[in-house]
């Protein structure tokens, strides 16, 4: 999926066009769930993921990323949607969300879901409401203790 908008971001889902070094220095120092995250399991994480990044108008610099776990069949997680700093407030986390609704539209996906802590607001503009039973999605087996 390759989309421009009127402004001249691209969005692309070439998993290629990814600055790995740079979508790690943000996660790993800037996103509060993947903290000290380790630049090898952002590897793995985006090698195995269906990627979605977001470029300046020239399309050379990266602006944003994020990545989506699906089985194509069932169950999506939208996920590590990371916009750098100086280019949020310009809709970019929204048009991500609404692309990765877009790009799993014809798996049929029973459920697509995201964890968010403050924005809220940015999905719920791509058609997320907050879980309506979440008692049957809290649990979780905990991180293995070094």
């Amino acid at each position: 999926m390759r989309l421009t908008r009127a402004d001249g971001l691209l969005l692309d889902t070439d998993p290629a066009r990814i600055d790995l070094d740079l979508v790690h220095h943000w996660l790993s120092t800037d996103a509060f769930w993947a903290l000290g995250r380790e630049r090898e399991t952002t590897a793995r994480a985006v090698a195995n993921s269906l990627v979605i990044g977001v470029y300046s108008a020239g399309h050379a610099e990266q602006l944003a990323f994020a990545r989506v776990v699906t089985d194509r069949a069932t169950f999506g997680w939208l996920c590590d949607v990371y916009v750098d700093r100086p280019a949020r407030g310009r809709g970019i986390g929204t048009w991500i969300a609404e692309s990765a609704v877009d790009l799993l539209a014809p798996y049929g996906l029973s459920r697509l879901l995201l964890s968010t802590k403050d924005a809220h607001q940015v999905y719920a503009r791509a058609g997320f409401e907050p879980v309506r039973e979440p008692q049957k999605l809290m649990m979780v087996v905990p991180r293995p203790r070094p």
